[in-house]
């Protein structure tokens, strides 16, 4: 697990307003940035580690178990990247196979069966490629957690602390209220691979990810995120326990209203807003429609 890190920027940082899209790709990425183990570590008493899809393995790319928030016990489950070659390795650089999948909604549907909040954080690239993880049901493992978050009956707290990219960050983002760090992204395909897509050249990813809307900024226009968390300045990587007391304070404020609802509301309102995401051939901002 890391060690605190506070550090000043080594050179004045753009203004958060001024900061691109790509700038914020960038980032999302940044090889300092807290992941899901260190945030467990500031935010979480008593974390208990689960192991296993109790069908194939052990998936180290995803990270779950058994915690308390301020208390309160509580489920929590993550994307873990590897900050050295060994570590990213073992962590396949935090792009889960089907048996990461399958272990999360095994350890969300225990937060169901006795009764504990479910928090998941996202850091991810995308689900893993390969053809084992495609022979062993990468898919199917994705729509099936999808279909199941959606009918969990605890609330579900989801939060983008990094890169979010597509299905492997979809999987584990279906909840009531769907948060973000201001410097995290939040995608169906990474700048890069829009590019090479749209123009054959990988070099035009600034131009990408503008095109892509993947920013909180943009998301939350959007109505896809609920609420943006402010990180130090520079960066969540400058400082990881002021980035731990941002989210501790809009993790208790969420949960806080995510319960306060009957549970029949608060499944219609998850169900409606994984239904809402992605619209096409209107103007009107998916927040005005907001009740």
């Amino acid at each position: 697990m890391a060690k605190d890190k506070k550090k000043e920027p080594a050179e004045p940082e753009q203004p958060v307003e001024q900061r691109t899209a790509f700038e914020r790709v960038q980032l999302a990425r940044h090889s300092d940035r807290p992941y899901t183990l260190d945030l467990i570590e500031r935010l979480f008493e008593d974390f208990v580690e689960l192991h296993g899809d109790k069908r194939f393995a052990e998936d180290p790319a995803i990270v779950c178990g058994l915690a308390r928030f301020h208390g309160l016990p509580v489920i929590v489950v993550g994307h873990q990247k590897g900050r050295d070659t060994k570590q990213r390795s073992y962590r396949n650089f935090g792009m889960p196979k089907p048996e990461g999948y399958r272990k999360a909604l095994r350890v969300m549907k225990l937060g169901e069966k006795f009764g504990r909040p479910i928090f998941t954080f996202i850091d991810t690239p995308g689900a893993y490629p390969g053809i084992d993880a495609e022979e062993r049901g990468q898919a199917e493992a994705i729509a099936y957690n999808l279909r199941e978050m959606a009918k969990i009956k605890v609330p579900i707290i989801v939060t983008v602390i990094g890169e979010g990219g597509s299905g492997g960050a979809l999987a584990i983002g279906v909840g009531d209220q769907v948060l973000m760090l201001e410097n995290a992204t939040y995608s169906v395909i990474t700048p890069e691979g829009c590019a090479a897509i749209l123009w054959k050249d990988s070099s035009r990813a600034d131009q990408a990810a503008e095109g892509l809307r993947l920013t909180a900024q943009h998301l939350f226009e959007e109505g896809i995120v609920d609420k943006i968390i402010p990180e130090p300045e520079g960066g969540a990587h400058n400082d990881y326990d002021q980035t731990a007391r941002f989210l501790d304070s809009a993790l208790s404020e969420r949960l806080a209203e995510a319960v306060s609802c009957s549970q029949e509301d608060r499944l219609k309102r998850r169900y409606n807003k994984l239904r809402g995401f992605g619209r096409w051939g209107t103007d009107e901002p998916q927040r005005a429609k907001e009740v």
